[in-house]
């Protein structure tokens, strides 16, 4: 999957989120509406990840839908 498709079905994809990135809130994942840099941010907020660390989380997220 790219993050096209990710985007195109952001609202299927948002409990695959939650359950990659639990300490993201449902309003954080709403705000956020597949928007990847906005995801990558947080995740480095949250998780204290750096810019690619959390590029790589992503990237595998993306590798495993």
């Amino acid at each position: 999957m790219n993050w096209d498709q990710v985007e195109g079905k952001w609202k299927e994809m948002t409990g695959n989120i939650k359950a990659q990135w639990g300490d993201l809130t449902d309003d954080e994942v709403t705000e956020i509406n597949g928007n990847r840099q906005a995801l990558e941010g947080k995740i480095q907020a949250k998780y204290g990840k750096s810019k690619e660390e959390a590029q790589r989380e992503v990237d595998d997220f993306l590798n495993r839908y």
